[in-house]
């Protein structure tokens, strides 16, 4: 289990926090927690190219992978399928995904699913530390990103790899980060 600790530069706060879940247990309800809709991709093939972009990045063969708001598990099964020797830690704080990732991967010793907000949690040591839209949900504290980001290099002995949707081209997404907070 990972250990937690207080980061106050890269915090956001618990009604942040509880946005962003209502956000995904809606859209559960809608598409089932087993779509990639329910992690606010359009379809499948978004959330592909943006995990191809990913592993332009870096070698991930026979590496340690940290991936923040892993979902349901997607990147380790995209990882598996183009690398040998992957050991994957996912973090999410979306219970229902947490579920559908450890129950996908049951058995498999190279992947752990851990449940919390890895803003107040401290990260192991890995090669690859990779953040594939979670950091695009907004914040009322504007150094949740920058706070996230410095905690992520720490962690990476190798490659730090993240994505950051711009509002300008998700207009309908209230939960980007360019939209205001009210």
């Amino acid at each position: 289990m990972l250990a937690s600790a207080f980061h106050e530069s890269s915090l956001m706060n618990l009604i942040d926090r509880a946005t962003v879940i209502h956000f995904h247990r809606h859209r559960i309800a809608e598409f089932g927690a087993d779509s990639v809709r329910a992690l606010g991709w359009v379809s499948e093939a978004s959330q592909a190219s943006r995990f191809e972009v990913i592993v332009e990045a870096a070698d991930f063969d026979d590496s340690s992978v940290l991936d923040l708001g892993c979902g349901a598990g997607d990147l380790k099964a995209f990882l598996d399928a183009r690398y040998q020797g992957i050991s994957n830690l996912g973090i999410e704080q979306v219970p229902e995904f947490v579920a559908q990732a450890r129950s996908r991967y049951a058995g498999d010793t190279h992947a752990g699913f851990e449940l919390g907000d890895f803003n107040t949690m401290i990260f192991p040591r890995v090669d690859h530390v990779v953040a594939c839209g979670s950091l695009s949900y907004r914040s009322s504290n504007p150094q949740h990103v920058y706070g996230a980001i410095a905690k992520m290099f720490v962690s990476a002995a190798q490659t730090v790899v993240f994505s950051v949707l711009d509002e300008r081209h998700f207009p309908e997404h209230p939960l980007l980060v360019g939209h205001p907070v009210d």
